[in-house]
C-alpha cells in the first residue's frame, strides 16, 4: 500500500491556543474534585443581560432568522455597528463597511487574510494574544515581535518600531487595551504610532474589542480617531464578548475600507457564510439597548482590578504595573525566578506557572504564550471571592 499522503504542514505548524490549553487544564483538575481557582481564561463571569437574552428568544419566533441572511450580517446590525465605530471610535463609515463575524476570532483571521501577502512582516507589539502571530502565518505572513516591558507600561515606542521596520514591513497590529497586559495608549502615543504608520504606508490592524473597558478615566482613543487619514489603511476589530458578557456568542465585526472588507466578505461566503441569525439579533439589542449592566460590569471590574494589583504587589520580587484597561494583569515575576520554592527552582514563567498550578492549585498563563518568559497573565474577570482567595494562595506560596 503506498503511503498516505501529508498532512498540512502549514495547519501543522500552528500553537495550540495557550490560554484555552491552561483554561481547559484548570477545569479538568475541577472536574477531579480539585479546589483551583483559574485566572486562565479572559471571559467575563457575568450572565449575558437579560434583555439581550430576551431578544434572542423573541427572535427564534420569526422563521425569517432561520434561513440564509447575507453573508456579511444583518442590515440592521450592520448599522448598529457602524454607529458604534462612530461613537466610540470617531470614524463615520457606511454599513457596507462592515462585515459581522462569528466572534473577534474570525475578524483576525480575515484582516490579516485581506491584506498580508506571502513574505509580508507584520510587526507584532509584545507581549501579544496568543492568536496574532498564528493568524499572521496563516496568511503566509512573518511576524516580528517588538517588545516593551513594564518599565514601558508594556507599550511599544514610534524609534521601536522603525527599528523593526524593513522594506517588507507592510503591517503594523495595534492594540488598546491590550491583551495580556491591560495597557492603554494615550491620545499623544496613538498620534505618533497613526502618523508613523501613515508616513510609510503600512496597513494597521487595530482591535478595538476592549475599548470600552477602561478605568481611572482612561479613554481609549481610537487609532482612526487620533489620526483620521489613517482610515484608508486600517482595519477595526471588535465584538460584543468582553463588554456584553457575550463570549459564548460569537459575535465580532470589522470594520475598514471598502475594498479590504470587500475581499473581507467575500472570504467569509466561501467560510462560513452568516453568523448565526439569533446571535446577530442579540447582538444588536446589546449595542442599541441599554447600557446599564455593561456599566455595571466595568464597575466590578474596576474594583477587582484595584483588588489584585493591590494584593499581588505585596508579594516581594513581583512587579505589578497597573493596568489602566481591559480585565488582565501581567506582573513581571522575574524576581521569583532562579529561587527555590517548594522545593522547586523555576527558571523559566513557564515553570513559575506549573508550580503555582502544582503546589496552590492557581492557573495563571505564562509570558512564554505572548511573549517572552518571566511574565504571567491573570485575568480579574472572575468573582470577588475567588479572586482574593488565589492570590493569598499567592502570597502564601511566595512568603
Amino acid at each position: 500500500m503506498t503511503d498516505r499522503a501529508p498532512l498540512s504542514r502549514k495547519l501543522s505548524a500552528i500553537a495550540e491556543s495557550a490560554t484555552l490549553k491552561v483554561d481547559a487544564k484548570a477545569k479538568a483538575l475541577k472536574a477531579e474534585g480539585k479546589a483551583v481557582i483559574s485566572y486562565a481564561a479572559g471571559e467575563p463571569d457575568f450572565a449575558t443581560p437579560a434583555f439581550v437574552v430576551d431578544a434572542a428568544a423573541e427572535a427564534l419566533k420569526d422563521p425569517g432568522n432561520f434561513r440564509y441572511t447575507p453573508a456579511a450580517g444583518l442590515p440592521a446590525l450592520r448599522e448598529a455597528i457602524a454607529a458604534k465605530t462612530l461613537r466610540d471610535s470617531g470614524l463615520d463609515v457606511p454599513a457596507s463597511r462592515v462585515v459581522v463575524t462569528n466572534g473577534g476570532k474570525q475578524a483576525v483571521y480575515q484582516a490579516f487574510q485581506a491584506v498580508v501577502n506571502p513574505g509580508d512582516e507584520v510587526l507584532l507589539p509584545a507581549p501579544y494574544w496568543t492568536t496574532y502571530p498564528e493568524a499572521i502565518r496563516l496568511a503566509d505572513g512573518v511576524p516580528v515581535e517588538v517588545f516593551a516591558g513594564a518599565d514601558q507600561d508594556y507599550k511599544v515606542t514610534v524609534d521601536q518600531l522603525e527599528a523593526a521596520r524593513t522594506d517588507r514591513t507592510t503591517v503594523l497590529v495595534f492594540v488598546s487595551p491590550s491583551n495580556p497586559t491591560g495597557s492603554v495608549y494615550t491620545p499623544e502615543e496613538t498620534k505618533a504610532i497613526g502618523e508613523w504608520a501613515l508616513a510609510h504606508g503600512i496597513w494597521v490592524i487595530s482591535d478595538e474589542i476592549y475599548q470600552n473597558l477602561v478605568y481611572e478615566g482612561a479613554r481609549a482613543m481610537s487609532i482612526v480617531e487620533a489620526v483620521p487619514e489613517l482610515a484608508e489603511q486600517t482595519i477595526l476589530l471588535n465584538g460584543v464578548a468582553k463588554t456584553y458578557a457575550m463570549t459564548g456568542w460569537r459575535v465580532g465585526w470589522m470594520v475598514g475600507p471598502a475594498d479590504a472588507i470587500s475581499l473581507a466578505a467575500n472570504l467569509q461566503s466561501h467560510l462560513s457564510s452568516n453568523v448565526n441569525n439569533v446571535a446577530q439579533r442579540a447582538a444588536l439589542a446589546a449595542l442599541t439597548g441599554s447600557q446599564t449592566d455593561a456599566e455595571e460590569m466595568r464597575v466590578a471590574f474596576d474594583r477587582r482590578r484595584r483588588l489584585i494589583v493591590g494584593e499581588l504587589s505585596k508579594i516581594p520580587g513581583v512587579e505589578v504595573p497597573n493596568p489602566l484597561g481591559a480585565f488582565y494583569v501581567y506582573p513581571d515575576v522575574r524576581g521569583l525566578l532562579g529561587r527555590e520554592w517548594a522545593g522547586r527552582t523555576p527558571a523559566t514563567s513557564l515553570e513559575l506557572a506549573d508550580l503555582i498550578l502544582d503546589e496552590a492549585e492557581v492557573a495563571v498563563v505564562p509570558g512564554e504564550a505572548f511573549g517572552p518568559s518571566g511574565y504571567l497573565r491573570l485575568s480579574y474577570a472572575l468573582g470577588d471571592d475567588a479572586l482574593l482567595e488565589g492570590v493569598q494562595r499567592l502570597q502564601r506560596l511566595f512568603s
